[in-house]
């Protein structure tokens, strides 16, 4: 079997396949997205575990009892390795695609590293804030964290629309791990707070991000689970 169609294969039969290496993950999850887009791309020997198969959820659950996800784990090694940017680094450096997302260069890697962090943490964080406290009883529910959830989503915009300048990707010309990071972040933050006309330089970033192949296919596999989203999925993207 082709690794290009390795994907298709673990998806269909997930079940009854034993394998060193695998991926415990969600369709709808974000931070599942921000590494599904990089392993989509390369195409590494990895093969997914969606958390709705009750088996995939039980083992996850043995093997990382944190309970968050995605998770990467080798049965050969004994590695289990959690957060996004970890599995990303760890599998560019094993089974490099078609660019490495981080760069060789020092003063580059750091930029790359620098915007990993400022999309998980000043848009993708205050994002989760918002449909978090959407999942809320009504009378658990924070407006106050809401509202300063919503401002900081606005400055990271802002941010970013002087930052990007002229560049394709957050980083410069090349897809790296800064982009893995902001496609789901500014996916689900713009569903909560719209970038409407104010943001142009990231809106037209955010497209190039959706329109890449890897992109199209997460987004996709996670339309049937749209529903679940407590906001209401947006009829768009």
């Amino acid at each position: 079997m082709a690794s290009g169609d390795l994907f298709a294969y673990a998806g269909a039969i997930v079940g009854d396949v034993t394998m060193a290496l695998g991926l415990y993950y969600h369709p709808l999850s974000s931070y599942s997205w921000k590494v599904l887009v990089p392993l989509y791309d390369a195409a590494p020997p990895v093969v997914l575990w969606s958390l709705e198969d009750p088996q995939a959820s039980a083992a996850w659950k043995r093997r990382w009892p944190i309970e968050r996800f995605p998770v990467l784990f080798d049965d050969t090694s004994g590695l289990i390795l959690p957060e996004a940017s970890i599995v990303i680094e760890y599998l560019d450096q094993q089974f490099p695609g078609p660019q490495r997302l981080l760069p060789e260069d020092a003063a580059e890697r750091l930029e790359v590293r620098l915007l990993d962090r400022f999309f998980d943490n000043y848009v993708h964080t205050p994002m989760q804030k918002i449909v978090g406290d959407a999942l809320r009883d009504a009378a658990r529910r924070d407006p106050q964290g809401v509202e300063e959830a919503h401002a900081m989503i606005a400055r990271s915009y802002a941010w970013l629309e002087g930052r990007l300048g002229a560049r394709e990707w957050a980083a410069g010309a090349q897809f790296s791990l800064a982009d893995c990071a902001a496609m789901p972040a500014l996916f689900y933050a713009d569903w909560v707070h719209p970038m409407g006309e104010d943001f142009p330089k990231a809106s037209a970033y955010r497209k190039r991000l959706l329109a890449r192949a890897s992109a199209k296919r997460v987004v996709d596999d996670a339309r049937p689970y749209r529903k679940y989203f407590p906001l209401g999925a947006p009829d768009r993207d």
